[in-house]
């Protein structure tokens, strides 16, 4: 397959794109994870148990404390349809090949749904599209193997080309890889038994965003749990 334009372009704009990267890697490194509980039960109905795997965005930056965060949204929207016991297991800056090597050290437990929230850090890191599909299907073979997991809901990536606190070229190019990562992890969910895509569709306004310009706010968590609490009841429709 022929390189794209700002695959081949990322050469001659090495320097300038890694002096642009720090700085936006210093903001956003700003904000720590928020406190609160990274498991526990909560709601009535059916028993739902939830692994919330992830990045920084997993486990919360940007919101006050895992209540408004990513895991707490979501489990305060299927609550009120399930009996859910969930688990979350996020890391700020972690790539899905950190994210393989964590959940190694994780004891086996079963879980009936898996979210993940992971690709911001590959493309900043430019994982390549083949290593991205082979370590993304890796996960989902750990998830449905070591965890017992029978449906995985995999975000997609977010359109890095519209943040706004993103310099250009950097801008262009994270936006181009982000959106060919996602691509990818659409149609190997297309295919794939047990993992299904969640595009990720958030609005661009400064009330969904943190004050670094880079993670979602409390709103921007609340929207994203919602859209992945409806997926997952359409996944698993109530009886």
């Amino acid at each position: 397959m022929r390189p794209a334009a700002d695959q081949i372009l990322r050469i001659p704009l090495a320097p300038l794109l890694a002096a642009q990267g720090l700085g936006v890697r210093r903001r956003a490194n700003t904000l720590p994870e928020p406190p609160g509980a990274r498991q526990g039960q909560a709601g009535k109905g059916a028993p739902l148990r939830l692994l919330i795997v992830g990045d920084s965005s997993a486990a919360g930056v940007g919101a006050r404390s895992q209540d408004t965060a990513l895991s707490g949204q979501v489990v305060k929207n299927l609550a009120q349809d399930f009996d859910v016991s969930w688990k979350l297991i996020g890391e700020s800056s972690i790539t899905t090949t950190g994210m393989l090597k964590r959940l190694a050290t994780v004891p086996p437990s079963a879980f009936d749904v898996a979210i993940t929230a992971l690709g911001v850090n590959d493309v900043t890191r430019a994982s390549s599209r083949a290593k991205w599909v082979k370590r993304q299907t890796e996960l989902a073979e750990v998830l449905s193997s070591k965890f017992a997991v029978q449906t995985i809901v995999a975000s997609g990536l977010p359109p890095m080309g519209a943040y706004p606190e993103l310099p250009q070229p950097l801008r262009w190019v994270l936006g181009a890889h982000a959106k060919r990562l996602d691509d990818a992890l659409a149609d190997l969910a297309a295919t794939h038994r047990q993992l299904t895509h969640l595009p990720l569709n958030l609005p661009f306004e400064p009330r969904y965003q943190a004050s670094d310009g880079y993670h979602p706010s409390e709103e921007a968590y609340t929207i994203w749990a919602a859209m992945f609490a409806d997926h997952i009841r359409a996944q698993l429709p109530l009886s």
